[in-house]
């Protein structure tokens, strides 16, 4: 099993799926990092050698921003807007859509199971 970016990578899966493991690592990202270490795409995550597990960790660690310092700066950005007091960081402190969604029915991802009103039966 390998280890990059402090993420276990499956060992069996090819190396193109086995890297979207990696917070902040998408299909065009690993596409790219594939590109740059010179891998066929058919090529499995136990057939790597070394060097090149290597290769990949220190491209990674250069040129992407991944894991920890992702969360970090996407969390640091959120409560950037709810000290600001605007609109979208009001909307995260209250817990609810932030992007222009309706509320009246759904948005139950975001508010939590339904809470039920008394006396709201007819």
């Amino acid at each position: 099993m390998a280890r990059i970016a402090g993420v276990n990578i499956p060992t069996n899966k090819r190396v193109v799926i086995a890297l979207q493991y990696i917070h902040g690592i998408g299909p065009r990202f690993a596409q790219e990092i594939m590109e740059k270490v010179k891998l066929a795409a058919e090529r499995r995550v136990n057939d790597l050698t070394d060097a090149e597990v290597l290769q990949i960790r220190e491209i990674i660690d250069r040129d992407y921003q991944v894991e920890g310092d992702l969360r970090r700066e996407t969390a640091m950005n959120i409560k950037r807007l709810m000290d600001l007091g605007c609109y979208r960081g009001l909307r995260h402190r209250r817990g609810l859509p932030v992007r222009g969604q309706r509320t009246h029915t759904n948005a139950r991802t975001r508010k939590g199971p339904a809470k039920a009103i008394a006396g709201k039966k007819k």
